[in-house]
C-alpha cells in the first residue's frame, strides 16, 4: 500500500510504501494529529521509517491498488 504525504511549505510530496492497512494508516494519522508527540511516524515495506511533524503535515493519501500498476524489473 503506497501513502502519500503532503507537507506543507514543500513542492514534492512523500511517498511511503507500507505493509498497513488502510485502517491502521488512518488511526495513526489520526492519533498523531490529536496527541502530545507531534509527529507522524510510518515504517515503509523495507524498515524504513518516515516521520512528519504534524503541524506539517498537508495531506494524507492512502492509494490501495500500488501492487497492479508496477512495471519493470521488480515486478
Amino acid at each position: 500500500m503506497e501513502v502519500k504525504l503532503g507537507v506543507t511549505y514543500s513542492p514534492r510530496e512523500l511517498a511511503v510504501e507500507t505493509e498497513l492497512g488502510p485502517d491502521e494508516i488512518t488511526r495513526l494519522v489520526e492519533s498523531a494529529l490529536g496527541g502530545k508527540n507531534g509527529v507522524l511516524w510510518l515504517a515503509d515495506s523495507k524498515g524504513r521509517r518516515v516521520g512528519v511533524p504534524t503541524d506539517k503535515l498537508a495531506y494524507v493519501e492512502i492509494n490501495e491498488d500500488v501492487g497492479s500498476k508496477r512495471v519493470g524489473f521488480g515486478s
